[in-house]
């Protein structure tokens, strides 16, 4: 296997099912983990051959081990050439994908290529690739059957990626026969992905230490949650996942709306709010006084209603376990890191529930409020220059004068009266 993006939610998510399936199944599969720009992150991972620990943290203790999946690292900025042999190479049957949603360069609500210079300097000239979609496009034509696997938080993850695939071949012109070959013999697999990991600190690196008795210079930590369910579509076979707990299905759209609303929704509108009341993190946030009422108000009379979830899930449930998950004080999660790139994250978390609901007659209030990620100098002013971002609001929500009413509203008593008074007259 082949994972882009080694941060910490990969070290702390799919490089542990992979180790644990490995061990419950056996196969000699591992992971070649490729950093774009991270090269202090690659010299540590190598100097402790590969290895790494993975803290999983609750109120009542930390439980540590170490994990041994990764069979090597690359540094993609180094040697870009060099990644595109390892993703062509056909022993390689399996790439995921944690890079983040800007990463893919693709409109978040069209979900078409929305290409910068350097994508059009990787798929038009002959210069080493310096993007995702850069390196996936030029290892396409030489790669044996194989799975490209989504692990961010995008709609359809596996429809987009395939979408970011097909489109950038045809935009560097690629023969017809490459771009069939790759249409039958690669699989896009849709994921959903769960647990919390927040970034790495100073804390982290010496609380492993007093855990192993050793130094690990490249520690994480995470709450004891963790869901990953996958669509079986790999044509060059996959570790036994689905051993290590993972659900195996046909359609994971269900799970990924039911993640991406009730959870990252409610993750952002905790966040913004938080960030705004000077709530260093996640936890302190939603100790704010009435906050969790006000989210509860959220998942119940807006998430659950926006979509269908799972067979056999309650969304107001789903939603009383997230918001147990986000008051664990051991996870100390900030509100800024869960705040940024708020234009990519937002459609699919927030502004996708507005839609819906609003297509099927009902008001979005409290999502709303959740929506709101900017201080402007007058509500009204600032409600219109957001709803005009047509990059990031779907047309029929900027269009809509209920949406812009509600949303003019919170801005404005949060404007004079600041997060805590605002929670506190949530009507």
């Amino acid at each position: 296997m082949v994972h882009l993006g080694l941060g910490a939610f990969h070290r702390a998510h799919q490089a542990v099912y992979t180790e644990q399936a490995i061990g419950l199944a056996g196969g000699d599969w591992g992971i070649v983990g490729v950093a774009p720009r991270n090269a202090a992150l690659v010299a540590t991972l190598t100097d402790q051959d590969n290895l790494f620990s993975v803290s999983t943290l609750s109120a009542a203790d930390q439980r540590t081990r170490v994990v041994g999946s990764l069979a090597g690292v690359r540094l993609a900025a180094a040697d870009p050439q060099a990644v595109v042999a390892l993703l062509a190479d056909p022993a390689i049957r399996v790439v995921t994908l944690t890079v983040t949603e800007k990463a893919y360069q693709l409109d978040p609500a069209a979900g078409t290529l929305r290409p910068d210079a350097d994508l059009v300097a990787d798929l038009t000239t002959e210069r080493p690739p310096a993007t995702v979609p850069g390196l996936l496009a030029r290892a396409a034509a030489d790669a044996g059957p194989i799975a490209l696997v989504s692990c961010d938080n995008l709609p359809a993850n596996g429809r987009r990626l395939r979408g970011l695939v097909t489109q950038s071949l045809a935009y560097a012109g690629t023969p017809h026969n490459v771009v069939d070959w790759v249409e039958a013999q690669v699989g896009f697999p849709g994921t959903m992905v769960d647990r919390i990991v927040p970034a790495s600190t100073a804390q982290t690196l010496s609380a492993a230490q007093r855990a192993l008795g050793v130094e690990d210079l490249a520690a994480v930590a995470a709450e004891p949650y963790t869901q990953w369910v996958i669509e079986d579509d790999f044509p060059g076979g996959r570790p036994a996942w689905d051993r290590a707990g993972a659900v195996l299905c046909a359609d994971a759209g269900p799970w990924e709306r039911l993640k991406l609303r009730a959870l990252n929704g409610v993750h952002s509108a905790t966040a913004y709010l938080g960030a705004l009341a000077g709530c260093d993190t996640i936890a302190e946030a939603l100790a704010l006084p009435h906050l969790d009422t006000v989210l509860r108000r959220l998942i119940a009379e807006d998430v659950a209603a926006s979509f269908v979830p799972p067979d056999g899930v309650d969304v107001v449930d789903y939603g009383e376990q997230v918001l147990a998950r986000f008051g664990n004080p051991a996870i100390r999660h900030r509100t800024f890191q869960v705040a940024m790139d708020g234009s990519q994250k937002l459609p699919q978390r927030i502004l996708h529930t507005v839609a819906d609901l609003r297509a099927a007659g009902r008001p979005a209030r409290w999502a709303a409020l959740a929506a709101l990620a900017a201080a402007p100098r007058t509500p009204a002013g600032a409600v219109d220059a957001m709803l005009g971002l047509d990059e990031v609001v779907p047309p029929e929500v900027a269009a809509d004068a209920q949406v812009r009413t509600d949303v003019i509203g919170w801005l404005t008593d949060l404007h004079q009266h600041g997060v805590r008074a605002t929670l506190a007259g949530a009507r």
